[in-house]
């Protein structure tokens, strides 16, 4: 047991039938019925060797797809095959989640045999929109279909899926509450990584947070700075131009118009408050570049552009950038510094990321547009650790309990007379 919570250490799992809720969620080539990236499915190979090789019966839930776009939803059979090949042994699949076809396979299952059922999200109980309008406790989502009807078939319920574990779903929160339960050993390996990064950071410690998910961003720069979990704040992206327009610098009509229709002016009053309270603290771009009809523009806050949205941080930022990440103990990265997806506006994520790759540092890493860019430049070898989640993540780092590290305490507390010993 950690953290309060039983891992698979506290359980003999040979003969036992085994729920596994991962997180395989990765983008979808439909023309093709492939995936894009299968960094995601790599990290959970740990636990899932670790059940099937211990006799197991092992039955996989997942996910794919954007949580409210219903149009993103695809099938988990493309993720079967990865699995297999990585794996070294069959994966089977089948296109139902709790209906009879399911639970039938289940029963047929042999020791050492994996079963990955369907997207989980075809199920209206595990879609978001169902979360938060109905917002279940956790003992209403155990009477919820999934859970009634695949929880009698099973002996044990592993979440290895921390990248969701913000999420307060059945599949996720509801089986705690009717089985022994545990987390994986992915689970278990990013909690240890990101408490020890809360708690006892090597210093100096530095943040790099960008990308366009602003929420997220300002939920964790204050806790991060409030708790001097943080030395400093390297921004760039969304974040960076948000901060910047709070230290009482322009950007441009453009930028400050897109920011204002985007319903981001309240941030902007939000940073104002964290530059006051931690001055010195929060490093904003000394420059900027923007994509010029296909070609890399830039400039310092003098001669903005009066046509074009600010899209990167410039090379002036980008050496100071690499000088504090050079010379940390620790650094943690969420989002990128720019629109890397477009050549022109690549610079300052490529720069950045490449320094990372060349720290002394404990680096970490989260989210799945970082995941990405560390795959593109060919940094993933280098960073130290990269973590599965990006809401969680941010989420944890927060200093928020999340529904599903909630959901397994309350089951180590419930179960503790009936481990599989």
């Amino acid at each position: 047991m950690r953290f309060g919570i039983n891992t698979l250490d506290d359980f003999t799992l040979s003969g036992k039938t085994v729920l596994v809720r991962v997180d395989i969620n990765q983008p979808v080539d439909r023309e093709r019925d492939c995936l894009k990236d299968i960094t995601r499915i790599k990290a959970c190979v740990k636990t899932l060797a670790e059940i099937a090789e211990a006799g197991a019966k092992t039955v996989l839930l997942a996910h794919q797809g954007a949580d409210i776009e219903y149009q993103n939803y695809y099938t988990t059979r493309p993720h079967a095959k990865v699995l297999a090949g990585l794996l070294g042994r069959e994966v089977r699949f089948i296109d139902d989640v709790c209906g009879p076809a399911a639970r039938d396979e289940i029963k047929k299952l042999r020791e050492g045999e994996i079963l990955l059922l369907d997207n989980v999200r075809f199920m209206a109980e595990e879609q978001t929109l169902f979360e938060l309008k109905l917002a279940l406790t956790h003992q209403q989502q155990a009477q919820t279909q999934v859970v009634q009807k695949l929880a009698p078939l099973a002996d044990l319920y592993v979440c290895d899926a921390f990248a969701a574990a913000h999420r307060d779903q059945p599949s996720l929160c509801g089986f705690e509450q009717v089985l022994p339960s545990a987390m994986g050993r992915l689970f278990e390996e990013e909690y240890c990584v990101i408490s020890q990064l809360m708690e006892q950071p090597e210093r100096p410690c530095v943040f790099v947070l960008g990308g366009a998910k602003i929420a997220d961003a300002f939920l964790m720069m204050s806790t991060v700075l409030d708790q001097a979990i943080a030395d400093v704040i390297l921004t760039g992206g969304l974040v960076g131009q948000i901060c910047t327009l709070a230290s009482g610098r322009a950007l441009g009509k453009p930028t400050e118009s897109l920011i204002t229709k985007s319903g981001f002016d309240p941030y902007i009053r939000e940073a104002e408050s964290l530059l006051r309270r931690h001055p010195g603290r929060i490093a904003l771009p000394l420059d900027f570049a923007w994509n010029s009809e296909g070609a890399r523009r830039e400039t310092d806050a003098g001669a903005l552009p009066s046509d074009h949205v600010l899209a990167d941080i410039g090379r002036q930022t980008i050496a100071a950038y690499a000088e504090r990440i050079t010379e940390a103990k620790t650094v943690f990265v969420n989002g990128p510094m720019g629109v890397f997806e477009d050549t022109p506006t690549q610079d300052g994520t490529k720069a950045v990321w490449e320094a990372l790759g060349r720290s002394p540092a404990y680096t970490v890493i989260g989210g799945g547009d970082s995941v990405a860019a560390a795959n593109l430049y060919e940094q993933s070898h280098q960073i130290s650790y990269i973590c599965t989640g990006g809401g969680a993540l941010i989420r944890f780092l927060a200093g928020d309990e999340l529904p599903v590290i909630r959901a397994l305490r309350a089951s180590a507390n419930k179960f503790k007379h009936r481990r599989c010993l």
